[in-house]
C-alpha cells in the first residue's frame, strides 16, 4: 500500500526491493573481467568508474543489478555507486539505443547550425531529448561541448565524431543507422554498438580488425595555430557547403586525418597567411 503527500505531490511507497542477481554464467563472466580491471588500480574502489561501464556493456545501461554488482566486488556501498552512477551523463539509467545520437548545442555548434539540426533529427525522428526510436536503434540526445568547436556543427554517435555535419545529412546518418547501412566516422575508431562501446571503455581492447589503427588523431582544423607555431603555412580552408545542397557531406575521415608534419615548402598554399586583414596573416609572417 501506497500513502500519497498531497503537499508535495509525490507517493511514498515501500522501499524497493534487493536488486536481483546476474544469472550464474553472467556473474562468473563478470567476475573474471572485474578482477582484470581491479588489478589496474592500488586500490580497487578506484575501479568504479570502468566498472560500471562493464556492468553498462552487458544490458546497455546501469541497472541496479548492475549496481549491485559493483558494490559487492568493490565493497562499497549500493549509495557510493549510486552516486556515481547518477553523477556522470556516460551512463544510462534506462534502456536506450543501440546507437546514442547526441547533438552538441553548446554556443559555437548551436550558432553554427546545431539547434537546427537537433531540432530536425527530433522531427524526422519522431523523439524528443533521451528517447528511443520504437525499433530500439536510435537514441536521441542534446549534449554539451564535446571539444571539437573547429568542426562545428558536431554530432557524435557512441561517442565518435561526425563533423560538420547539416540537417540533411544528419538525417541520412541516423536512416544508415537504423537502416542497419555502414556509416563511417568524420575520425576515429570504426562505428560500434553502444554495449561494444561500453566495454571498450571499461579498458577491454577493441578487437575488431583494423579499429586500433584507424584511430587516427587531430585534423587540420585543430592544428592550424600548430603549423604557425612552426613556421608553416596553414592547410588550405574546407569551406563545407550548409544549404543541404548535393554537396553537403562532411569532410571524409582520409582528409582529416592529414599528417601534421609538412614542411612550410610541401603544405598547401592559403593567401590568408599574406593577407594582413586575415587573422592567421601577421601570425604565419612572424613564423617565416
Amino acid at each position: 500500500m501506497t500513502t500519497s503527500s498531497s503537499d508535495h505531490g509525490v507517493s511514498l511507497g515501500m522501499p524497493e526491493l534487493p536488486a536481483p542477481d546476474y544469472p550464474d554464467g553472467v556473474r562468473a563472466r563478470l567476475e573474471l573481467d572485474a578482477r582484470e580491471i581491479i588489478a589496474r588500480y592500488p586500490d580497487s574502489r578506484s575501479a568504479l568508474l570502468p566498472m560500471l561501464h562493464l556492468v553498462q556493456s552487458e544490458e546497455g545501461h546501469v541497472t541496479r543489478t548492475g549496481m549491485q554488482f559493483c558494490a559487492d566486488v568493490l565493497e562499497l556501498t549500493t549509495a557510493e555507486v549510486a552516486a556515481v552512477a547518477t553523477f556522470y551523463t556516460m551512463y544510462r539509467r534506462r534502456p536506450s539505443g543501440d546507437y546514442q545520437v547526441g547533438v552538441c548545442t553548446n554556443t559555437l555548434c548551436a550558432v553554427m547550425g546545431g539547434d537546427a539540426i537537433y531540432s530536425a533529427l527530433q522531427e524526422h525522428l519522431g523523439v524528443g531529448n533521451g528517447e528511443t526510436t520504437g525499433d530500439g536503434k536510435v537514441t536521441l540526445e542534446h549534449i554539451e561541448c564535446n571539444a571539437a568547436c573547429d568542426y562545428a556543427p558536431v554530432v557524435m554517435v557512441n561517442w565518435e565524431f561526425f563533423d560538420n555535419q547539416t540537417p540533411e545529412s544528419a538525417k541520412r546518418l541516423v536512416d544508415d543507422l537504423r537502416a542497419g547501412r555502414q556509416a563511417d566516422p568524420t575520425r576515429g575508431a570504426p562505428l560500434c554498438t553502444f554495449k561494444e562501446t561500453a566495454r571498450i571503455l571499461a579498458g577491454f581492447p577493441d578487437e575488431r580488425e583494423g579499429a586500433v589503427d584507424a584511430t587516427g588523431g587531430a585534423g587540420p582544423a585543430s592544428l592550424t595555430g600548430l603549423r604557425l607555431a612552426k613556421g608553416e603555412k596553414p592547410a588550405a580552408r574546407v569551406v563545407h557547403p550548409r544549404d543541404g545542397g548535393p554537396h553537403d557531406e562532411p569532410r571524409s575521415g582520409t582528409a582529416a586525418n592529414a599528417d601534421v608534419h609538412l614542411s612550410s615548402h610541401d603544405a598547401p598554399q592559403d593567401t590568408s597567411a599574406s593577407d594582413p586583414s586575415h587573422p592567421a596573416g601577421p601570425a604565419a609572417e612572424e613564423g617565416q
